[in-house]
């Protein structure tokens, strides 16, 4: 075998490779005595069939595998003898070959690059903290209260308006036919809520108790059921009561109907969840101060086709959200070769971020384990009740799901790896401060940051080999 390098560019690396015509002869046939002993040719005992006819019946089939597994073999080799790390997939393109002649090739591959981490004692940051207040708490109880529905009958006769719930029987049809699903008694319906068809619960809108009221409706074009879409149709409704909805009081009642015991227990579970709350804000903010250091103390090239790869995937989430309107406005008024740039610098930084961490792990031995996989996937199960089996069946027979499962522990590990070293000092500040967007104009955040007395307090960090082995222990105990 020859290899040539014919481009060394930056991370671009391309070789020229001859496999001589004699090798590749050897390997049909070494193929060819390979079926010879497996196959049944009349007038010929097995293993005896001559080579000449083996190769008219075979020739075809086993030159074809024959020059896949010698580019296989040989792009491998040439990669293992130049000590080449390959980012990518190398590109192969076969130039040259007829029957009795040299295979000649070339070979295209983007290499990793070289990667330096800098001194992780020289980072510092700010962790933000946030106090939980009884303030917080009742506001907190408050909103739980009002997600609960209660509702009692009016004091007073009046018409029904905007918001009350209204207890009604009623029966549809449609051409003077009832249809499925149009029937219903004692059905409580929130005026406003538009649970039902448009222009169905306007009609109620000033309705008395004990009246009787007939809707007349379209069903939308685009409604799910075939024999209704666009069709005209009549409601006879009775109003049997007008509820008003009422505040739920925040007591024992509530907290017995959460499935709670008490009212001081609601309270310990609120003051927990808020914690937990307050700590995954404190904690994305503080990842996303280190990573934004580490991309600006990191300048290395990235393999052009790793960035490639992430954009195409960012951009096909783009694409995704406009399709559903889920876009931000300003993404909205710029054009696609503006948000084409934008996003590619996005790329090149995720593809930055994702090769240091990676090299981070490697030197320093931080690994993901089989159980904190295990336990990242039983975690992702127990959100499908009742399709916990085929879930679980999705993860195992998926390698890419599997990775996406390793892929946010392992950054994780090697984030905290690196917070143990850096000097992290604490502020404190409100809960409108901690879950502001980082990006919001410098105003908008000095006038957060006003709000409260800033308190600071620094930490010094364990040394390196102190922190490694703590991430191992963290390991351990995950497990």
């Amino acid at each position: 075998m020859q290899v040539t390098e014919t481009k060394n560019e930056g991370l671009s690396r391309e070789f020229a490779i001859t496999i001589p015509a004699g090798d590749i002869e050897d390997r049909i046939l070494a193929k060819l005595a390979e079926i010879g002993q497996q196959v049944n040719i009349p007038g010929f005992r097995q293993g005896k069939v001559p080579t000449k006819i083996l190769r008219q019946r075979y020739g075809q089939a086993v030159l074809g595998d024959v020059i896949q597994d010698a580019v296989v073999e040989s792009s491998s080799k040439a990669i293992e003898d130049e000590s080449l790390t390959p980012a990518t997939q190398p590109k192969i393109d076969v130039t040259k070959f007829e029957d009795g002649e040299d295979l000649e090739y070339t070979m295209a591959v983007e290499i990793m690059p070289e990667i330096t981490p800098i001194d992780f004692k020289s980072i510092k940051l700010e962790k933000l903290t946030c106090d939980i207040s009884d303030e917080e708490i009742e506001k907190s109880m408050s909103n739980i209260a009002s997600e609960i529905v209660r509702s009692e009958p009016i004091k007073r006769a009046r018409k029904a308006r905007k918001d009350d719930i209204v207890v009604i029987d009623f029966v549809g049809s449609v051409d003077g036919e009832e249809f499925e699903g149009g029937k219903a008694e004692d059905f409580q319906l929130t005026l406003g809520s538009n649970r039902f068809i448009p222009g169905f619960e306007d009609q109620l809108v000033g309705a008395k108790p004990e009246e009787h009221v007939t809707v007349n409706v379209p069903f939308p074009e685009d409604y799910p059921a075939e024999n209704l879409k666009g069709k005209d149709a009549v409601f006879e409704v009775d109003i049997k009561e007008i509820r008003e909805r009422v505040d739920t009081p925040i007591d024992d009642e509530l907290a017995k109907s959460l499935g709670l015991e008490s009212l001081d227990q609601l309270k310990d579970g609120t003051r927990q969840q808020l914690e937990q709350n307050y700590n995954m804000f404190s904690r994305n903010r503080l990842k996303r101060e280190l990573l934004d250091q580490l991309d600006e103390s990191h300048e290395f090239e990235v393999p052009p086709g790793m960035v490639e790869t992430e954009s195409e995937a960012i951009w096909e989430q783009f694409e995704e959200a406009r399709r559903d309107d889920r876009l931000e406005d300003d993404d909205k008024e710029k054009s696609e070769d503006e948000l084409k740039e934008e996003y590619g610098k996005i790329a090149v930084r995720r593809v930055r971020l994702g090769l240091l961490l990676a090299e981070i792990g490697r030197i320093n031995n931080i690994d993901v384990t089989s159980e904190e996989v295990n336990q990242a996937m039983l975690q992702e199960v127990r959100k499908y009740p009742g399709q916990e089996r085929q879930v679980m069946e999705y993860f195992q027979q998926n390698q890419q799901a599997m990775a996406g499962l390793r892929a946010p522990i392992f950054e994780d590990k090697v984030v905290d790896f690196i917070l143990e070293m850096a000097e992290v000092s604490e502020r404190s500040v409100t809960p409108e401060e901690l879950m502001a967007d980082p990006d919001a104009p410098a105003e908008e955040a000095k006038a957060e940051a006003d709000k409260k007395p800033a308190k600071k307090k620094t930490t010094k960090k364990k040394p390196a080999a102190k922190a490694k082995a703590k991430a191992k222990d963290d390991a351990k105990e995950e497990s």
